[in-house]
């Protein structure tokens, strides 16, 4: 059987059998996708509709089935280029993440320690009130959908005049967007998914995608089972599920891929393979100045030289623990014109103190050896949520961001935004707001002490979670007088534990939505369900504030013509009150702020397409351009000519965004860099922190899900078998962990999914009964200003029961 009719059969098993009790039927065997889609509990008024899966950046399309007003069935949609009908295990469950039996049904204030029930009208006078004060901010979510992130957005930026607004996609993807700014001078992949289909090698860099983006995965090793010459190479600081199917596996310490990439980079300069033509006609170089910027400052092609003599095969061993051996054959196929590679990477790069500069450097050698631009040859970041691209980088929900790639410190930019929101000039803010780790450090920090974020409302994620050092960044400020937390989300979670005014939202088919990928397409769906109980849209929560502001007199919530901001118009022409819940589905309101929205994307050469034109596709990758018949149409591949409309005739490749004005992308040298923390003699461990394939993020949804919590119900610590020998401690024994800022406690797995290095311990985070955030290190990358969760130090000691 073929590894995706095994996929297939033990994840459709599993889905069919939920659907059929969701619906009151007997239980359904599979086979494989075809039969258990024939044999799932059908009639009449079953109904079949579009949706992007509600998990991952990969973005896969389901088919979702609802009867009777409840969703009974989901499949993966065959019309769908992404996962081509195929879905991983949490996609076939994902239509259980709706009923959960503790879904948040109502607002809640705290009163006397202790979260009561309150009125909408009441709640949202509250959210008004605190807005009105100094010191508001809104956290969003690489989960929140395009509408509702622009939304937000404008609130903040065009309403309230304030950028303290950033998304929890700081976390997790602001190192790969810093990366494509200082080479391309312009975010997001130039290549999409078809490079897996292309490629002749597959380089990981610090990923599991056979976990975390099982889908895609599947796409190449399918290829592998058919006989195709695919050479799989992994690079990472522990073996896991995807290195087994690997050709060669590369263990490496912690950062070691900073000196990795130097290395192949000098030897393909020493032997004369790096693609002369592709470089003269296409590249620039870069370097950090004495003050260092995103943008650096130009250096020649000698300089570059010269910064990458020290980085021999022996001396990259001695930072990397890589063998020279391995490190020449790397080269050797980055050197080789006949091959097409494809980089793909995801946390172990992004959540990193030099993830800007690892980013850059995995571009650079691409642009270096000239793997860029044809079918297979691409360097790809992947995200983690299901919007990260869409909703944060292309949407703007950034401290500093605006929609579209503009920046709120360009004069040019704020007046373009003003236009566009038709409010007065000035109203944009031109300073930059705190980022995730700062607003939340001066959330916990006393108002006397420079502790000015007072409030924060946060919306589709888990802070309580997912901050590092969370005794730090988040438990303080529970302890501090005039600090308020709102949160609006589906489930209890962490964070609603701890929350002044918790807010029940409706998710994914419950209302309409529009997701962004990590190859560039642009998903929408339709409401399909109804919230339970008194959970109402993201979305419309912003818009109620908003009007409760303008009704309470605040002069930022009306545009220059002295119409509401969010004015939304009916058919007929006059406006529609869809701050009143009733009314809020009078019209598309996704569609209005869409529409918006998409005046903001031509700015970048980010063009979407008008809102219908997602209706009637699978998503449409960006820059979508409406060509001469009138059809709009998608671009596979970006900076191509014959690919993309906006490069000029007979240029071949042109960076047209390149931060040095001349269409060339910049080539950087990035020295090697010690991590902020290591192991020692008192802290001997290294620890790593990261996702299995049964859960998602902080396992808010999965873990409500039967199927999932039963194949993996709790964190673990993975610890090698010679570290657990040492240790005393077999698998089930409890290991005490300890780092500079917390302690917990966990039961052992030896060698468990992956096979550690001595020395190396990893646990997963989506357990909230086990935070393993009070244990990471908040230091974060000095451009992107993302926290590194992969390395820090810990020791470890054997619980003892008595």
């Amino acid at each position: 059987m073929k590894r995706r009719a095994l996929l297939q059969s033990a994840a459709m098993a599993m889905a069919t059998t939920a659907a059929a009790r969701l619906a009151g039927g007997d239980e359904v065997s599979a086979e494989g996708a075809e039969p258990a889609r024939r044999r799932l509990p059908l009639s009449p008024d079953l109904v079949w509709d579009k949706a992007p899966c509600r998990f991952c950046g990969t973005g896969c399309h389901v088919e979702v089935g609802v009867q009777k007003g409840k969703v009974v069935a989901v499949r993966g949609d065959l019309q769908a280029e992404v996962n081509k009908g195929l879905l991983c295990v949490k996609g076939y469950h994902v239509g259980l993440a709706l009923y959960g039996k503790d879904r948040l049904t109502q607002p809640m204030l705290r009163k006397d320690g202790e979260l009561v029930p309150i009125s909408w009208d009441e709640a949202i006078d509250i959210v008004a009130q605190r807005a009105e004060l100094d010191g508001f901010a809104l956290y969003g979510s690489g989960q929140w959908t395009i509408p509702e992130g622009y939304a937000g957005n404008k609130l903040m930026k065009a309403g309230l005049g304030s950028n303290h607004i950033d998304p929890n996609a700081r976390l997790c993807m602001a190192s790969a967007v810093t990366g494509f700014l200082s080479v391309y001078g312009v975010d997001e992949p130039a290549g999409c998914y078809d490079d897996l289909d292309r490629c002749d090698v597959l380089i990981l860099w610090g990923n599991n995608p056979a976990e975390m983006h099982p889908v895609l995965w599947s796409r190449v090793l399918e290829r592998k089972v058919a006989g195709e010459d695919v050479k799989l190479i992994d690079i990472g600081t522990r073996e896991t599920r995807s290195s087994g199917f690997c050709d060669h596996v590369l263990t490496m310490k912690p950062q070691g891929d900073l000196a990795i990439a130097n290395g192949i980079a000098r030897l393909l300069l020493e032997r004369g393979t790096y693609d002369k033509a592709f470089v003269d006609a296409h590249c620039a170089f870069r370097a950090h100045g004495d003050k260092p910027t995103l943008q650096g400052e130009a250096i020649s092609f000698e300089q570059f030289k010269e910064g990458l003599a020290p980085y021999t095969p022996e001396h990259v061993e001695e930072l990397s623990g890589v063998k020279p051996d391995d490190l020449r054959m790397l080269a050797d196929l980055f050197g080789r014109r006949d091959l097409r590679i494809t980089s793909l990477w995801c946390m172990g790069m992004n959540q990193h103190t030099q993830g800007t500069a690892i980013n850059a450097l995995v571009h650079g050698i691409h642009l270096l050896s000239g793997h860029f631009g044809r079918p297979g040859d691409a360097p790809t970041s992947l995200t983690g949520q299901a919007s990260a691209c869409g909703t944060v980088s292309e949407v703007g929900t950034l401290a500093h961001g605006l929609p579209g790639g503009l920046l709120v410190e360009n004069a040019e930019h704020r007046k373009e935004a003003e236009a566009i929101w038709n409010v007065p000039p000035g109203r944009v803010n031109p300073k930059p707001g705190h980022h995730t780790v700062e607003m939340w450090k001066r959330f916990c920090t006393p108002k006397s002490q420079g502790g000015d974020i007072q409030t924060i409302w946060v919306m589709v994620t888990n802070p309580g979670q997912t901050m590092p050092n969370l005794n730090a960044l988040v438990a303080p400020s529970r302890k501090l007088d005039g600090k308020f937390l709102i949160v609006s989300d589906v489930y209890p979670t962490a964070t609603t534990k701890i929350a002044d005014l918790v807010l029940p939202s409706a998710m994914w088919v419950e209302k309409n939505g529009m997701f962004g990928n990590s190859e560039r397409r642009t998903q929408q769906w339709f409401k399909m369900v109804e919230p339970p109980g008194q959970a109402r849209d993201d979305a419309w929560q912003l818009l109620a504030v908003a009007r409760r502001l303008h009704d309470r007199g605040h002069p930022g919530m009306k545009d220059k013509d002295g119409k509401f901001l969010f004015d939304v118009a009916g058919p007929d022409g006059k406006s529609v009150p869809v701050w009143e819940w009733e009314h809020y589905y009078d019209v598309n309101v996704d569609e209005r702020l869409f529409e918006e929205y998409r005046k903001f994307t031509r700015f970048k050469h980010k063009d979407l397409a008008p809102y219908a034109e997602y209706v009637k596709a699978r998503g449409l990758r960006w820059p979508v351009i409406q060509h001469e018949d009138g059809v709009w149409r998608e671009t596979k591949f970006r900076f191509v000519e014959g690919e993309d409309r906006y490069v000029k005739k007979d240029a071949g490749v042109q960076f047209y965004h390149s931060t040095s004005k001349d269409d060339r992308a910049q080539i950087w040298l990035h020295p090697y860099t010690a991590p902020p923390e290591v192991p020692d003699a008192e802290f001997p461990f290294w620890l790593c922190t990261g996702r299995v394939i049964e859960h998602w993020h902080t396992g808010t949804m999965t873990r409500r899900i039967p199927e999932l919590w039963r194949s993996m119900p709790n964190a673990y610590v993975e610890v090698n078998a010679k570290d657990a020998d040492r240790l005393g401690v077999k698998n089930g024994d409890r290991l005490a962990l300890e780092s500079r800022r917390g302690k917990l406690e966990l039961p052992v797995w030896i060698d468990g999914r992956g096979a550690p290095p001595q020395g190396t311990l990893f646990v997963p985070f989506f357990d909230e009964t086990m935070l393993v955030n009070v244990l990471t290190l908040e230091a974060y990358d000095p451009f992107s200003k993302q926290p590194d969760y992969k390395k820090c130090a810990v020791r470890a000691k054997k619980v003892v029961s008595t």
